[in-house]
């Protein structure tokens, strides 16, 4: 299948694996390299030489196009901007800050730049001073949330710019896939789906949770303060949202928060961790290599758009 995004990146599928907090490592995102799409590299709280090893053993594990995230609100980002410059990675993510002031040095580098924006406005911005593509994520997507949803993101954005776009939040099937496609979206990013995928690191316990779970199961934490997170409801969830409710200081959410993704994702603990995930769960059935989960993807999206010519009378 040809997009811009896949003839941007040299890929065979318009599937991005987003960066995933305690997830996304060497094997996970060669998995999906290998298996016709792209993945991203977290780097938010990780140790650079955690990063740079990450990098090389991605480099020994596939010889695809693959990114590395900056996390613009993490100490050490010009660090590793410095990295991903040094190790001619293919491309790089930017969120939760302003992209533009890393655009030169990583152009420079022929690095491709994709920063994640959160409206229409932002989206003009970063394409005129030379973003390469753009991933435009609505608040259906699991973890931090904006306040738009994909639907608004895809008509107020993809008709307004002319860089590729890739729409993340929400998408778990060839039918959200061929939906994007069909708004004009050069690609989508997923990631969700795939945390219950063989190759992911997470935790058994963690994956089957999500597994388990239904669409009423997820709920969002923060976002009376301006800052939501999505997740599957919890102890902690439940605790967080009483106080939060009730007008606590925000030292004491954000000390009840900390460490809680890692807790789930790492350690197993779906009561008090925070499984981070969005509201398209229902098509989370069982555990897939990341190839089947591909492959599942494409053929129902190929499925979809030629079937999509019935609709019409």
């Amino acid at each position: 299948m040809k997009t811009k995004l896949t003839e941007m990146l040299g890929i065979e599928y318009p599937i991005v694996m987003g960066a995933m907090a305690w997830y996304t490592d060497a094997n996970f995102v060669a998995a999906i390299c290998n298996a016709g799409g792209t993945g991203v590299i977290t780097s938010g709280g990780r140790e650079l030489e955690w990063v740079k090893d990450e990098i090389r053993k991605t480099k020994e594990l596939t010889d695809k196009p693959f990114g590395v995230n900056l996390m613009l609100m993490d100490p050490k980002v010009d660090q590793v901007a410095d990295l991903v410059c040094e190790e001619k990675v293919d491309f790089v993510t930017l969120g939760a800050g302003n992209p533009v002031p890393y655009f030169e040095k990583l152009k420079a580098a022929g690095i491709k730049v994709i920063p994640v924006i959160p409206n229409l406005k932002l989206a003009k911005r970063v394409e005129e001073k030379g973003a390469d593509a753009i991933i435009v994520e609505g608040m259906e997507a699991g973890g931090h949330i904006g306040t738009l949803t994909t639907m608004a993101h895809m008509t107020n954005v993809i008709p307004n710019v002319n860089i590729p776009v890739i729409m993340a939040g929400g998408f778990a099937d060839g039918r959200g896939v061929a939906a994007a496609l069909l708004m004009g979206a050069a690609g989508v990013q997923i990631g969700s789906k795939f945390l219950v995928a063989t190759e992911s690191p997470g935790h058994p316990t963690t994956k089957q949770k999500i597994i388990d779970a239904t669409d009423t199961d997820v709920v969002v934490t923060g976002y009376s303060r301006g800052h939501g997170v999505r997740g599957l409801r919890s102890r902690f969830t439940d605790e967080y949202l009483e106080l939060e409710i009730s007008g606590a200081p925000q030292e004491d959410l954000n000390k009840l928060a900390t460490g809680t993704n890692r807790r789930a994702a790492i350690d197993g603990d779906c009561d008090y961790g925070l499984v981070q995930v969005g509201q398209s769960i229902v098509p989370i059935t069982k555990e897939m290599t990341v190839k089947e989960i591909v492959d599942e993807i494409m053929q129902e999206t190929v499925e979809t758009l030629k079937s999509a010519k019935n609709l019409l009378v």
